[in-house]
């Protein structure tokens, strides 16, 4: 089984726990529990690696150390953020 890793952070507004995959258009979820917001985001992923016809898709994911500028305008975009408003968050 493949592994992932998730950023996530608890909304002081809501108490729910958010979470997004880097790499994964989509792969955003929350909870009200980390277990929860787990077995959401497993769900998204499982989702988002099959194709229309139920086939595995090869899905690009970040290996850790430095982000390129072009991965974070990425991964601001898949959360609806501009960079400064994910830099400031």
């Amino acid at each position: 089984m493949k592994t992932y890793t998730a950023v996530v952070e608890k909304d002081q507004e809501t108490g729910l726990y958010v979470g997004y995959v880097p790499g994964f258009t989509g792969a955003h979820s929350q909870g009200s529990t980390l277990e929860e917001l787990r077995e959401n985001l497993v769900e998204v992923i499982s989702m988002l690696l099959e194709d229309e016809d139920g086939r595995a898709t090869t899905v690009p994911f970040h290996k850790g150390g430095d982000i390129s500028p072009t991965l974070l305008r990425k991964i601001a975009s898949d959360i609806d953020l501009t960079i400064e408003e994910f830099l400031n968050s």
